[in-house]
């Protein structure tokens, strides 16, 4: 109890704001719509899961230090239910559309949000070709005039899927089985993925499958997962793809050369993942240089990678946000886990964090070593 009131304490030093919400649910997604709007959705089996678009709150346009502020003043714009399980959520740029994923991975699932009203329904169906109990399908969204649906659970399943007619207009047309833990689109003709085994490629679509890949960066490593981002090519110069570990390692890469890491550290996890599929790397994308990690514990890490050089091999955060932790009242060794986060599109230093006990959680956090 002592640790968390220390926490609440040092918490009006360490947030230039803070707001705290409760869903009905816990949620494994935050997607994005414009700069107010996110998306979350239950990831339960065997029961109806809330799709919802939640506004953000309005203060947190406030500019001065508010300190903390637990609050429930988030809004529900739309609504809906799924019969499945929601891993993956995407919207897709210039629509009113969605589309989810989860397990059962028979197929991905296309919504519609309301216009006229605060409904979010389910309008379609794609197809999958790895239909595999324990396996559900990465999404990723080419933007265009003609928006298309990137999805596979293997790399022998990866398709792309016009939205509107539902034509395949891409296959990897390989019979590599490698599972996959993320597929990111970077622009209207290349994509990148990660699989599972910390293999990372980049993919132009206008050639046949020949990916510029390498292997896993630690062969061999006692069943390690990995999960990967790739910087937005504008954000500054390479190396631009971060890809972690289960048991907290951190690997950069170039991406005009993925023969190995520009750079490695160990991350001061607590423990390794104990669930791999909630590992999440993510670039911020109005500072340079920083990406934040979760998924070991309840805690969300923010690096600066500019502060490593060769010789390191132990990496300390720039910032840790312990608010799912202590925020209720509950000690580390008892603590809920971050099941995702994301940084908000224009503020450069807030994010949203969601874990396993259904807390979300908006933060604007203090750079007390004003490095980023």
């Amino acid at each position: 109890m002592e640790l968390a009131e220390d926490w609440l304490v040092e918490s009006l030093r360490l947030y230039q704001d803070f707001h705290a919400f409760d869903l009905s649910g816990a949620t494994r997604v935050l997607e994005w719509i414009g700069e107010k709007g996110v998306f979350v959705a239950g990831y339960e089996s065997l029961k109806r899961n809330e799709i919802l678009h939640l506004l953000l709150p309005l203060r947190l346009s406030v500019k001065e230090n508010q300190g903390l502020f637990p609050e429930r003043d988030f809004k529900m714009r739309h609504g809906g239910f799924s019969d499945r399980s929601v891993f993956d959520l995407k919207h897709v740029p210039g629509t009113r559309l969605l589309v989810t994923s989860g397990l059962p991975g028979c197929h991905i699932q296309v919504w519609q949000i309301g216009e006229d009203n605060d409904v979010i329904e389910a309008v379609s169906t794609i197809d999958v070709q790895d239909k595999e109990e324990s396996l559900w399908p990465r999404l990723s969204v080419f933007s265009s005039v003609a928006p298309g649906i990137l999805h596979g659970a293997r790399l022998s399943g990866l398709r792309t899927v016009d939205v509107e007619s539902q034509k395949i207009t891409y296959s990897s047309g390989t019979s590599d089985s490698e599972p996959l833990s993320s597929l990111q689109v970077l622009d209207a003709d290349t994509f990148a993925f990660c699989g599972t085994s910390g293999r990372l490629g980049l993919v132009d679509t206008r050639q046949k499958w020949a990916p510029l890949e390498t292997v896993s960066p630690s062969p061999g490593s006692g069943g390690e997962r990995w999960c990967a981002e790739v910087r937005d090519g504008g954000q500054g110069p390479a190396p631009c793809i971060a890809s972690l570990g289960s048991h907290g390692k951190l690997c950069l890469f170039d991406s005009r050369t993925l023969c190995q890491p520009v750079s490695s550290v160990q991350c001061p996890v607590s423990r390794s993942s104990p669930d791999p599929e909630l590992l999440r790397v993510t670039w911020a994308p109005g500072l340079d240089n920083c990406v934040a990690i979760s998924g070991f514990d309840g805690t969300v890490q923010i690096y600066n990678v500019t502060s490593w050089d060769g010789k390191r091999t132990q990496a300390d955060p720039l910032f840790t946000h312990k608010g799912h932790i202590f925020l209720d009242g509950n000690e580390a060794d008892s603590a809920p886990l971050v099941t995702t986060h994301t940084w908000h599109p224009c503020k450069p230093r807030t994010l949203l964090s969601a874990a396993n006990d259904a807390s979300l959680h908006v933060w604007d956090w203090v750079d007390l070593q004003a490095s980023c």
